[in-house]
């Protein structure tokens, strides 16, 4: 026991001496020193206060990183997905990592928790999705109103710079670019849609679905879901993060300095609030028109899907499930899925690559899963209809 942990210790003192050994070589680059910009933007925030250049280099490197780790994670699933037996290796091993429910095999159950832990994401995702979606709106009715009359946003624009609101003076830069507000309420669009999906697959899980108690999961796809419901609403704010959290910060800073009595009330309108969603203009609204056209469709197949174990002695068996899109697609949950990010993509305008990397992810990871599940259900039924396909109705 004694050697094995003397093992360990001397193991992780090895990866801290090579890590140390590569940031120091990293460090030793003017151009590329992530360490420092660090523990700058750190000793800036929680110290003399925030500095305009950390935060600008704080958004680089989060959308920098948010996209590295869309093409890491697609990359592998288009790899796999290459009809090719030199890759046969790497999409048994995908496979391996991503069943879950009805295509595991119990004895494949090694490292595996239950189905049910579906749970957690949508949990995590309401949460985080929700504290986004409070900081970017608060953020942009603060601080990008979209207003008629230009005297208010002048008005704005001589509090700030008169010491009105001398905690948000750094801001007052971005306060008169037009394009910047409105591109600040595209994120508050795009947040509140995806709020919506959360909330009703936080609501599916539990009201629902009936998951089998045998039913397991690969721990690689547990962590797989956590980075994706962490990311996917971040990939939607990812350019305003920086800004965001800097004014969160301040507000936060403000109200410990001065407490909660000293504090200006925050008072607002509701017409206010929401009317600037109003005026994106005609092509955010065809996209939460594509959005929930596959909502709805979403629901109605996981309504099927539930209903077909709404008997105990139903809860160890699978059929054939019929209704709605389920009679062109063995996986239709996974395609109203591709149609709702399509909505949120045309809803985001396009000009953002992170959300179409976001979406590439999407088609890729759901589409290879489905593929997996139209084999099982050609095995394991021989009456299974043979006018459906995997995701995509009539091809594929």
């Amino acid at each position: 026991m004694y050697i094995h942990i003397r093992s360990i210790i001397t193991t992780v003192a090895a990866i801290i001496h090579v890590f140390d050994i590569f940031f120091s070589f990293l460090v030793s680059f003017p151009e590329i020193q992530p360490l420092l910009v660090i523990q700058d933007c750190f000793f800036s925030i929680f110290g003399s206060g925030f500095v305009p250049d950390c935060v600008e280099t704080m958004e680089v490197w989060l959308v920098g990183l948010v996209r590295a780790a869309w093409i890491a994670a697609t990359l592998p699933i288009l790899i796999a997905s290459i009809p090719s037996s030199r890759l046969r290796s790497v999409h048994e091993a995908l496979m391996w990592f991503s069943k879950r429910g009805k295509t595991m095999q119990s004895s494949s159950y090694t490292f595996t928790v239950p189905q049910k832990f579906f749970c957690h994401f949508y949990v995590l995702a309401v949460v985080w999705t929700t504290l986004l979606l409070s900081m970017t709106w608060m953020y942009a009715y603060k601080m990008a109103p979209l207003v008629t009359d230009p005297s208010l946003v002048y008005s704005t624009l001589a509090s700030h710079l008169t010491g009105g609101s001398h905690m948000f003076s750094s801001h007052k830069s971005r306060l008169t670019p037009v394009e910047h507000r409105y591109r600040i309420w595209h994120s508050v669009f795009l947040l509140l849609l995806m709020e919506v999906q959360l909330v009703r697959r936080l609501f599916e899980t539990f009201y629902i679905f009936n998951y089998s108690p045998s039913a397991r999961m690969h721990i690689f796809g547990y962590l797989a879901g956590i980075f994706f419901y962490t990311l996917a609403p971040l990939s939607l704010c990812c350019t305003l993060a920086s800004e965001v959290f800097k004014f969160a910060a301040e507000q936060a800073a403000e109200f410990i300095v001065k407490g909660k009595r000293q504090m200006a009330a925050f008072e607002f309108e509701w017409w206010e609030v929401v009317s600037p969603l109003i005026k994106l203009g005609w092509l955010p609204w065809i996209g939460a028109a594509i959005f929930l056209w596959g909502w709805i469709h979403q629901h109605r197949c996981h309504v099927i899907l539930g209903s077909l174990r709404e008997h105990p002695k139903q809860i160890n068996e699978y059929v054939i499930p019929y209704g709605d899109w389920f009679e062109l697609v063995s996986s239709p949950h996974y395609l109203a899925e591709i149609v709702i990010y399509a909505g949120l993509l045309v809803a985001s305008g396009g000009a953002e690559l992170t959300i179409w990397l976001l979406f590439g992810f999407v088609v890729a990871n759901l589409a290879f899963a489905a593929a997996d599940t139209h084999r099982w259900y050609l095995q394991k039924f021989d009456n299974y209809p043979s006018n459906r396909r995997a995701i995509i109705p009539f091809v594929y």
